[in-house]
C-alpha cells in the first residue's frame, strides 16, 4: 500500500489538475506537475516547516518557499534517486521559479509571497578544501586560547569547544543537522576513533515517529515538532515524555561508521569533558552527544514559564542555530585577518562540500 500523501500535497495536486485546461501548453502542465512532485518530496524533511504538510496555503509562506527553493536548487528534490544532490541548472531553476509564481497566485490569491530572484538565489558555492583546512586550523587554535571577543561578538570556551567538535565531525562524516542531533555518546568507537552516523530517510515521518507517538499518547505531528526542535505551544512535560520515549525506541535509520581523524578525536574528547559538566542536572541529557550550553525557558500550561538547565539534548533546529551563531561570531572575530575567507553560516553549505566514505566491514 502506498504511503498517503500529506493534505497540502493532495490539495496541490488537485490545484494543478484544475489549472491544466487553462495552461498554454502541455509542456507547462508537465512542469507544474514536476514542481508539485518536488513539493511532495520536500514536505516531511527537516528543512521544511512542520506546518507545510497541513494545508496548501502553508506551502507558500516565506519559510516554506525559502526552504523549498534551497532544497530544489541543491538538487535534493530530483525524482531519480541517483540524481539527487546534483544542483539544478539555471534554465531549470527559471522553470521552477515560473511555476512557483503560477501556483502561488492560485493557491494564495491576493497574498504577497516571497519568490526567489535568480540573480542572488542560485545555489551558493560550497567551502573549498583549502577553506575547510583553514577553518579547522583556526578553530583548533582558538579552542586553546582565552576568551575571544571583537566588536561585541564573542565565543566562550564552551562555544568554541562544541563548535570545533561539531565542525570536525561534519568534515569527517558529512552529517546533516538531523543526523548530528541523533548522535549518542555510545556511537563513538573506542578511543573516539570512529563514529556511527544514522542516515535519516529523505522524506516521510517513518515508523520511529509513529511508535513514539503511540507510546506517549500524542499525535505524530507533535512528535515531529518536538524532535525537529520547534515545539510550538507544546508543554515541557510532553516534550520531556517524547524525548524519553525517543531514547527508548532508539533510531530506526541505518548506521554508517566513519573514521575520525586525529584532530577530530582530540576535539571530541575536549567536548566530552565540557559536556560532562553540563549534563549533571537531573533533566540533563542521558546519552545525547550534543547538548545545550545555557539554561532556557519554555512556556507550560497556564502561560507559566519554566526554566530548563543547560545540558538538554539539541534537536536539528538547535544544531543549526548553534552552528550558525558560532560561524557569525567567528567571521566577526576573524574579519580582516590574513588568509581568512568568511565561512558560510548555514551548516548545509559546509556539509555539501564534504567528500567522504563510510568504513566497510
Amino acid at each position: 500500500m502506498s504511503e498517503r500523501k500529506p493534505a497540502s500535497i493532495r490539495q496541490l495536486d488537485a490545484l494543478v489538475d484544475q489549472l491544466a485546461p487553462a495552461m498554454p501548453s502541455t509542456q507547462r502542465v508537465r512542469q507544474l506537475r514536476m514542481v508539485a512532485g518536488m513539493y511532495g518530496r520536500a514536505v516531511g524533511r527537516e528543512e521544511m516547516p512542520v506546518r507545510a504538510g497541513r494545508s496548501m496555503s502553508q506551502l507558500f509562506t516565506g519559510p516554506a518557499l525559502k526552504a523549498f527553493w534551497e532544497l530544489a536548487a541543491a538538487g535534493e528534490l530530483r525524482h531519480r534517486a541517483e540524481d539527487q544532490g546534483k544542483p539544478l541548472p539555471l534554465s531549470t531553476l527559471r522553470t521552477v521559479r515560473n511555476c512557483l509564481s503560477i501556483l502561488a497566485e492560485a493557491a494564495a490569491p491576493g497574498r504577497d509571497v516571497w519568490l526567489p530572484v535568480l540573480g542572488s538565489a542560485e545555489l551558493k558555492p560550497t567551502v573549498t578544501s583549502a577553506e575547510q583546512a583553514t577553518l579547522y586550523r583556526r578553530l583548533a587554535d582558538m579552542a586553546a586560547e582565552g576568551p575571544l571577543e571583537r566588536d561585541g561578538s564573542g565565543l566562550s570556551f564552551e562555544d568554541r569547544t562544541r563548535l570545533l567538535a561539531m565542525v570536525a565531525i561534519v568534515l569527517d562524516t558529512g552529517a546533516r543537522s538531523g543526523e548530528l542531533a541523533a548522535m549518542r555518546v555510545d556511537d563513538l568507537g573506542e578511543g573516539e576513533a570512529t563514529l556511527g552516523v544514522r542516515r535519516r530517510p529523505q522524506r516521510g515521518r517513518g515508523p520511529r515517529v509513529e511508535e513514539i507517538a503511540a507510546m506517549v499518547g500524542v499525535s505524530p505531528v507533535t512528535v515531529s515538532e518536538v524532535l525537529s526542535g520547534r515545539p510550538r505551544r507544546i508543554s515541557v512535560a510532553t516534550q520531556q515524555a517524547v524525548l524519553e520515549a525517543a531514547e527508548v525506541v532508539g533510531p530506526a535509520a541505518p548506521v554508517e561508521t566513519y573514521q575520525l581523524r586525529e584532530g577530530a578525536r582530540v576535539a571530541v574528547r575536549r567536548w566530552l569533558k565540557v559536556r560532562e559538566g553540563l549534563v549533571a542536572h537531573p533533566e540533563g541529557a542521558k546519552t545525547a552527544l550534543w547538548v545545550s550550553l545555557r539554561p532556557r525557558g519554555a512556556v507550560v500550561a497556564g502561560g507559566v514559564v519554566r526554566s530548563w538547565p543547560e545540558g538538554v539534548p539539541l534537536q536539528a533546529y538547535g544544531v543549526r542555530v548553534a552552528y550558525s551563531r558560532g560561524m557569525v561570531a567567528l567571521n566577526g572575530l576573524m574579519a580582516g585577518r590574513y588568509g581568512w575567507s568568511p565561512m558560510p553560516t548555514t551548516l548545509e553549505r559546509l556539509r555539501r562540500a564534504v567528500q567522504t566514505e563510510p568504513l566497510t566491514e
